[in-house]
């Protein structure tokens, strides 16, 4: 019996996005008032589903517990109240766009959760936009 379980976290950053080999008008045209060169911010929602088989001894597909662990230490004191394009190593040379984001998000996850345990990353980055991705 295959489950998914969802923890959800939130965390507040800001970002600019701008490709940095263009101009400023350039980077206004494709990313408009996001590529604010004095950044903005986003309050942020992250759900974490993780799939797979129902423990018999435990009833769980992975302890919550464990799980809301794992995120707050690997993704919520890594982005929270930062500058994703100044205080997080993740994007120095990776523009922080929500699809950028949910990746490192994934794979900082993915290292930290049983590889046999399915896992995919949905992250609001306002209440109408939000990206999904499972690593594929």
């Amino acid at each position: 019996m295959s489950v998914t379980v969802c923890r959800k976290a939130h965390f507040n950053a800001a970002h600019r996005l701008c490709n940095p080999g263009w101009d400023d008008a350039e980077n206004e045209k494709t990313f408009g008032v996001c590529s604010n060169p004095n950044y903005h911010g986003h309050n942020y929602d992250l759900i974490v589903k993780v799939t797979g088989e129902v423990n018999p001894g435990t009833g769980f597909v992975i302890d919550m517990n464990i799980l809301k662990g794992i995120i707050e230490e690997t993704i919520i004191k890594r982005y929270d109240h930062k500058n994703l394009n100044v205080d997080v190593e993740d994007f120095k040379n990776t523009n922080p766009t929500a699809e950028n984001i949910a990746v490192a998000i994934w794979n900082l996850l993915r290292a930290k959760i049983d590889e046999n345990l399915g896992l995919k990353i949905v992250l609001y980055e306002t209440e109408r936009n939000f990206v999904e991705y499972a690593g594929e």
